[in-house]
This record gives C-alpha cells, structure tokens and sequence, in this order.
C-alpha cells in the first residue's frame, strides 16, 4: 500500500507483532514461570565447558539447560524489553527432533540471536514494520552452523531502526531498557543482548558491528564482546537495513555473560569451519597457539593506552576504568606505552562519508507513514537531504563564526556521493590504513630500541565510549561521539571489550570547570558530555576496549584474559548482574 495509506500497515503489524510476542511469552510451559531453582543458579554458573560434557553425557539433560535460561530470559525481558521473537518452544521440538546435534563444542547451550539474524519460521524484521509477517523458509547459514555445534536458538533480541544507532528503539517492538538503570540504554546497535546478557537472561549471543555495535552494549550493559575482523565470522543469512554497503563493512560477532564463555565460544565457533558455511569466511583456523602465548603472561607486552579520541575526551568513570586495566596489566610486568595514533578524527570523517554515502536512501527506503526514526539517523538523514546551498551556509558559519573546527570537518561532504566519489573516499580510507599499519610497526623492541623488526605493539587499550550508558534520547545529539569504537570498523581491526568497573560518584565526579572545558570544546563533545551526570549514572557500567591489529582474535581474547586476572588478583575484577535473583 502506498503512502500515507501504509500508516494503519505499519500500526496493525506493530500490534500484531506486540501481542504474538506477548501470547508467546503468556503460553510457555509453566516450568518457564516457576522461581528460579538451586539446580538453575547451579546450570547459571557452571563453567560452559562443563555444562557441555554434561549435555553430552546425559548427566544433564539439554531441555533443563533451555528451561534455566528460558525462564531467566523471561525475567529479563519483563524488566528491560530485551526480547523480540520467542523461540523457546521451537527450541523444544529441536531438542526432542534432532536438529541440535548434541554432541557438538557446544552441545545444549541456549543462545540468543540479534533479531537481524534469519531463523526458520520466523520474522527478521529489523524493527521495521514492513519486514513483519514475511517468516523465514528456513535457517539461514549462521544458524545452521550453530545447531550443528549443538547451540540451542531460543530468543532473538531488541535493536534500533536504521541499526544505526547505540539507543534499541523501534516501533515494531518497543524500547530496550538498561537492566542496572532502566532510564538509560543497554546500547545499539545491539543492544537487546546486552541487556539479555548483563540479566543472566542469556549465556552466548551472536550480534553485528558497524560502529561499535556489540562493543556499545557490552560497555553500557555490563558484558563481554569481541568485534571480529571481516571473514572471521560468519554473515550470511541475515538481513539488514543497509544492504550492499561496503564502505565500512558490518561483521557479525560474538557476545558473552564471561569472558571464559567469550573465549570458548569463539574457538568452538572457528573450530567449526565455518567457511564450509558461509563463503565470506576465511579459511583460518582456530590459533591455540597465538591464544596461549598472549594469555601466559610470561612474556612483556606492549600495550598502547589511546586516552582520547581527541574529539570526545573520556569523562572520569570511563578514564578512571582506563586506569584499573593499566595498573592490572603493570602489576603482571606489561609494558605501558602512551600513543597518539595517527589522527582518530579522520577516522571519523571518512568512516562517516563511507557508511553513509547513499545518502541514506537505503535505510529510509524501509519507513512507512508515521514509523518512528532513531532520534539520531533522522537528525543526520534530514540534514543529508537539505539543498546544498543551505549546507555550504550552515559550514560555513560553524567553521568560520562558531570556529568549531571539527563539527564542519564533519559537515563538509555531508551529502550523498556519486560512484566516483565514494571511489576518492574509499582511497583516503586505504590510504589511512596504510598509515596505521606503518605507525603501528614503529614500536620496536626495548632490548633493540633500533631494529624495527615489524612487531610493533601487541595491543592497544582505550575507552569504548566518552561516556558510560547515556540515558534514552540521546542520541539526538550524541550519535557522531562513536569515534572510539568507529575507527577501527574503519581499520578492521579485532576488538573486544571487558568490564572494569561501575560508576561512583565519590570518585566519578566532574568538576564545575571540566565540564565547562569540555561542552565548549566542539559540538560532538557538547553533544555527549551534556548528559554525564555521575550521581545519576551511579552503578552503570564501565568498561574498556583491547585493540588487535587486523585477524588477531586469539591474540585480543588472551589479552583480555591477562587483564580480568590481573583485575581480579588486585580486587577489582567486575561483579556480575545476577538478575535471575531480582524480583522481574
């Protein structure tokens, strides 16, 4: 139906999808709504390798493992409307048919999907009301796999419209809720599972990343997440709000309550082959060997510290994690070197051009009459289609009377390009690689300060984001202060994020001539720093970002683990959220 009768579409397919998902949840099996048990808290902390032998000895059965987090993920979802399709019952009769095969790496283990991923029989709608009522014929490659390892879909979670945002709000299914501070977002773009996993509502999720979008979640929420380079993990068998844009390639990527789960899920996962799947995937096998060393300890590392983006500096929680994860890494004898990387903000620029060069006809193509936008991709949708003339105004009063250097930069090419140019603008892109790499290289051996033998540094550890979780809204204004994660989409670099620490105001204040500082420093900081507010963020989490160079999974995940050990022997290792014990 064409506009603007498609309105009464999208309002009777966001009800339909509302109350289905309602009947779902209301018509599980009563063991879905008892109390939590002492044999679920048991199933809830076993190590995941132990909770597989289980499964694939018997000793437990893989349908008790579905019910403990079934029912902890109905807890979760009544506190923080982090689950969009229900799968739970399904999940059953592929326990009871076969299709799981459970004697898989991940034998019974339940794993929550983003709701992009395609699984039979289900909607993938991406919070757009037009891709509702259109079910999947069958499992897409990413699932697949997974029922072959023996993961046990069961619920798919919330994200944002557009998918471009670090708010998961859309009509189709509400919005998603902070589970320590329901006023504040679990992130975005896949935000549901990090408010699922942060619960206890979920152990494993598979997320995507554009701009940060398991890295968001996992600092605002409280959980783990690794951003795998392109061709590391599989992508197909999904939809998007973006297809066909390559510019910053989106990868799918793993998300997890541990980081020992974290860890074991993505080697089981690469173990797996997954390029037997999925034609994207590199032929790489899991490296045991890169995970050991970088794990060990046993040999100094050199761990650049990037403080700031220098467009968004990082408020005190998120420096104050900063400097845990240095002094846990110095007690173990790492090596701390402070870096000024070439500049991130060119980073930002071109990333920005690059993921938006449509201008963002295609993402707005999906809208029907009166569906709500992400606060933020309707402020820089709307400002992509003003005249030109208008712009070139609007610049040239930022740069020249406002002097703000850095909104114009953005600014500037703000407009949809032509083949020839994204061409120019994916050039400046390899160009800027290439630039890393060297710069990356240059950091040579103490013990031969002057031989530059190509090692360069191991890792480098930032913030995910200037802020912790910010409360719903804020993207209006803060939706370009993704520079910390941003960039290295841009460089396909490995990440993963670990949580330090949680927001305390006696030690997370900011001082009256800071903030002052920092709201006039250019219009991306004045857009996030206006909702730091310590006392209101108390308890949010905070984590921070270890950066790989391009393919370096194994090496990320066993720095990660060098960190959480050196947090945890100083006493600083983060406390989990055990929603499962929280009244829903």
């Amino acid at each position: 139906m064409l506009p603007p009768f498609d309105y009464f579409e999208h309002r009777a397919a966001c009800q339909r999808k509302q109350t289905e998902r309602s009947s779902r949840l209301v018509n599980l099996p009563s063991a879905y709504h008892a109390p939590v048990s002492s044999s679920d808290r048991a199933i809830y902390t076993k190590p995941i390798s132990e909770l597989v032998e289980d499964v694939q000895s018997r000793r437990t059965p893989a349908v008790d493992v579905l019910r403990a987090y079934g029912k902890a993920a109905v807890k979760a979802h009544g506190k923080t409307n982090c689950v969009t399709e229900v799968m739970i019952q399904e999940a059953e009769g592929w326990l009871a048919d076969g299709s799981v095969n459970l004697s898989g790496p991940l034998a019974g283990i339940p794993v929550s999907l983003k709701d992009s991923i395609a699984v039979g029989g289900f909607d993938v709608s991406v919070g757009y009301s037009t891709n509702t009522g259109k079910p999947y014929p069958k499992d897409g490659s990413l699932v697949r796999m997974l029922k072959n390892a023996g993961a046990v879909p069961f619920v798919k979670t919330a994200l944002p419209i557009t998918l471009l945002s670090f708010e998961s709000f859309n009509d189709v299914w509400g919005r998603a809720l902070n589970p320590h501070n329901t006023n504040y977002s679990p992130g975005g773009s896949t935000g549901g599972e990090g408010a699922l996993l942060a619960f206890g509502g979920s152990r494993i999720g598979i997320g995507s990343d554009v701009a940060g979008s398991v890295r968001a979640p996992a600092h605002f929420s409280g959980c783990y997440s690794l951003r795998c380079s392109t061709g590391r993990w599989p992508k197909i068998g999904v939809n998007t709000s973006m297809p066909g844009q390559e510019g910053i390639a989106s990868v799918f990527s793993p998300m997890t309550r541990t980081l020992s789960d974290l860890q074991y899920f993505t080697r089981s996962i690469i173990q797996q082959e997954p390029w037997k799947y999925d034609h994207s995937v590199h032929p790489m096998p899991w490296r045991e060997e890169t995970y050991a060393q970088s794990s060990s300890s046993k040999t100094p590392l050199r761990i650049g510290v990037m403080r700031t983006d220098d467009v968004v500096n990082p408020s005190p929680a998120c420096s104050r994690a900063l400097d845990l994860a240095i002094s846990a890494l110095k007690s173990q004898g790492h090596e701390i070197i402070p870096v000024t990387p070439p500049s991130p903000y060119r980073a930002l620029v071109i990333a920005s051009n690059l993921l938006n060069a449509d201008g963002t006809k295609t993402f707005r193509s999906y809208f029907r009459t009166g569906e709500s936008d992400d606060p933020g991709a309707a402020a820089f949708g709307a400002y992509m289609r003003l005249p030109r003339i208008f712009k070139w105004v609007h610049w040239a009063w930022t740069k020249y009377v406002r002097r703000d250097e850095v909104w114009a930069g953005l600014l500037e090419h703000w407009h949809a390009k032509s083949s020839a140019e994204q061409w120019k603008w994916v050039a400046k892109r390899e160009l800027y690689k290439s630039e890393w790499h060297d710069w990356w290289n240059s950091f040579t051996s103490p013990s031969h300060p002057d031989v530059l033998d190509g090692s360069g540094l191991d890792v480098i550890l930032t913030p995910p984001n200037a802020l912790p979780a910010t409360p719903h809204g804020a993207m209006s204004t803060a939706a370009a202060g993704c520079g910390y994660t941003f960039l290295f989409n841009l460089l396909d670099y490995s990440c993963g994020v670990i949580p330090v620490t949680k927001v305390d105001p006696a030690k997370d204040m900011v001082t009256p001539a800071i903030m002052k500082q920092e709201m006039g420093k250019n219009a991306v900081s004045r857009g996030l720093w206006r909702y730091y507010d310590a006392v209101k963020m108390a308890g949010l989490p905070v984590g921070v970002q270890v950066v790989g160079r391009r393919l370096e999974e194994e090496k990320v995940l066993g720095v990660m683990a060098i960190l959480e050990k050196g947090l945890e022997e100083q006493g600083n290792k983060y406390e989990l959220l055990e929603g499962w014990d929280e009244d829903a």
